[in-house]
C-alpha cells in the first residue's frame, strides 16, 4: 500500500478523471454508508483547492425501515457542509430481481435529478472491485466479466429526453436543467482506495455514517464474497491483488475490443440499420475467442442489451452456427444465409410492441416525418408478415423475409404506410438508439462496449 495521504490520492484520481479542465459543478451519489460519506468529505475538502460546486443526491430505495433516516442524515451533513442535497424516493413494484431493479432505479432517478450536470461521483472502492471479481469468477466469467470496473463510464438511463424527477419522489434541491441532454458519466474516484482506509479517514474526521445491516446478510452474493475475502487474505489473496488482476484483465479487454473493431471492418458488410451481416468464411477463419466476441457483441448491438448473454448460452449458439444452424438468444436471431450470417432483432420479442410516431419503439427506434399529415391512430410496430405482404415487388428486396419481420414500420390501422429499413412507402426518418445512444454503427459499438 502507498504512504500517500488519502486526500492526495483522491485529488490525484479526480485529476486523472477530470483534469485539466474541471467543470464548475459536479454531482455526488451518497447513500449514507461509510464509503459514500467518506467520498463526500473527501470531495468537500478537495473543492477548497479547485473551487467546484457539489450537488448531492441520496436515493431512498425504501427497502428497509431505516432508509428514510439514513437519507435524512446525509441531508443534515450536506447542510452543515454547505452543499445542496436532494432525497430521491423509489418504491419497488415487486417484479424481477430486487438488486438489479434497485440499481436501475438509482441510475434512472439520478439521471432525472442531475439536470445540466455531466458527471456524478459514485463511491465504489477497491474492495467492491475485488468482490465483483470473485462473484464473476463463481459464474465462470471470461476476460470481460473479470475485468475491472471502469473508473469512468457513460450511461444513458433515458434516451432522447430526460424527464424531471416526479414531485412525489423528490425532497430537496435539484441542479439547473436548461441544457440537460441524455447521458452522463459515472466517475469512480475511490477505486484505488480500500474500505478500511475510508473508515479510518471517517474516524479521524469524526465524520458520520451508518452501517447497512444487509452488509452482514449472507443471503446476498456480495456479502458472502466479502467474508470469503477475509479467508483468502490468510493465503495472500487480497482485495488489492484481485483489483490489480482486474486492471490487467481490463487492458486485455481493451486490446480485444480494438481487435474486434478491426475484424468488423474486414468481414462485416452493410445491412439495414440495427442488423449485422457477417461473412461466413471470414467468421469460420477466426479463432474461437474472436468468434465468440463477435457473436455476443452482435447480439447485444441488435437487441440493445445492457449485458452479454451468459457464456454457456453463447457457446451453445456458436456451436450451432459452426455446424450450419441458426438460433435465437436474448432477443436476437442469427440467420444462416448462403454466404453470410445475419443477426437481426427476434420478431417474437417485438411482435406485440407498438408506440405512436415520434416515441421510442422497442427501446430503440423513433420514426419521424410526415408531421401533421398522420391520423391520430397511426402506430409504429413491427413489419411482420402482414406488412411484408403489402410490399411489392418483394423479389427485389435486399433484405430477406425473415430478417425484415422485426423492422420498425408505420401503420394506419391495418395499412402499411412506411418501412424505412426497406425504403418503402412515405419518406420517414428512422433513428435508432443503442443503449440510449444514437446508433453510429456496429464498429463504433464494438469499440465503446
Amino acid at each position: 500500500m502507498t504512504d500517500t495521504p488519502l486526500a492526495q490520492r483522491f485529488a490525484d484520481a479526480m485529476g486523472q478523471l477530470l483534469g485539466p479542465d474541471f467543470p464548475s459543478d459536479i454531482g455526488l451519489a451518497v447513500s449514507g454508508g461509510g464509503d459514500s460519506m467518506a467520498m463526500l468529505y473527501l470531495a468537500h475538502n478537495w473543492t477548497r483547492d479547485y473551487g467546484l460546486r457539489l450537488w448531492v443526491a441520496t436515493v431512498d430505495h425504501g427497502l428497509r425501515s431505516e432508509s428514510a433516516s439514513e437519507a435524512a442524515l446525509v441531508a443534515e451533513e450536506c447542510a452543515a457542509l454547505g452543499w445542496p442535497h436532494a432525497i430521491l424516493r423509489w418504491h419497488w413494484d415487486g417484479r424481477g430481481n430486487v438488486q438489479d431493479a434497485a440499481r436501475r432505479a438509482r441510475l434512472g432517478l439520478i439521471d432525472q435529478w442531475r439536470g445540466n450536470l455531466k458527471h456524478v461521483l459514485f463511491a465504489h472502492t477497491m474492495d467492491d472491485q475485488a468482490e465483483t471479481v470473485l462473484m464473476r469468477l463463481a459464474r465462470g466469467s471470461g476476460v470481460d466479466g473479470l475485468s475491472a470496473m471502469r473508473a469512468r463510464r457513460f450511461v444513458v438511463p433515458h434516451a432522447v429526453q430526460v424527464p424531471s424527477v416526479p414531485e412525489s419522489a423528490l425532497t430537496g434541491v435539484v441542479p439547473p436543467r436548461e441544457a440537460c441532454i441524455p447521458g452522463f458519466e459515472v466517475l469512480r474516484p475511490c477505486l484505488d482506495l480500500s474500505r478500511s482506509d475510508l473508515r479510518h479517514y471517517l474516524r479521524v474526521l469524526k465524520g458520520r455514517w451508518v452501517e447497512d445491516p444487509t452488509n452482514e446478510d449472507r443471503g446476498y452474493d456480495r456479502v458472502r464474497m466479502r467474508h470469503l475475502l477475509t479467508l483468502l487474505g490468510e493465503e495472500g489473496i487480497t482485495a488489492e491483488g484481485l483489483a490489480d488482476t482486474a486492471r490487467r484483465l481490463g487492458r486485455a479487454r481493451d486490446g480485444l475490443q480494438a481487435r474486434l473493431a478491426d475484424v468488423v471492418r474486414r468481414i462485416c458488410s452493410d445491412a439495414p440499420l440495427g442488423q449485422v451481416r457477417i461473412d461466413r468464411d471470414g467468421f469460420a477463419a477466426l479463432d474461437a475467442e474472436m468468434q465468440l466476441r463477435l457473436l455476443t457483441s452482435a447480439l447485444r448491438y441488435v437487441a440493445s442489451s445492457e449485458y452479454r448473454p451468459r457464456a454457456m448460452s453463447s457457446e451453445g449458439l456458436l456451436a450451432q452456427l459452426l455446424s450450419g444452424g441458426g438460433g435465437t438468444l436474448r432477443g436476437a436471431e442469427v440467420l444462416v444465409e448462403k454466404a453470410h450470417l445475419r443477426v437481426v432483432r427476434e420478431h417474437a420479442a417485438v411482435k406485440t410492441a407498438q408506440s405512436p410516431p415520434g416515441v421510442l419503439w422497442d427501446g430503440q427506434w423513433i420514426l419521424a416525418g410526415m408531421d401533421g399529415s398522420l391520423p391520430e391512430d397511426a402506430q409504429v410496430r413491427a413489419l411482420g408478415d402482414a406488412g411484408w405482404q403489402q410490399i411489392a415487388p418483394r423479389s427485389e428486396m435486399a433484405v430477406p423475409h425473415r430478417a425484415a419481420l422485426s423492422l420498425p414500420a408505420l401503420w394506419v390501422r391495418e395499412t402499411l404506410v412506411a418501412c424505412p429499413g426497406l425504403a418503402f412507402g412515405a419518406e420517414m426518418r428512422a433513428d435508432r438508439y443503442v443503449l440510449g445512444r444514437l446508433d453510429t454503427g456496429f464498429e463504433a459499438f464494438c469499440l465503446s462496449h
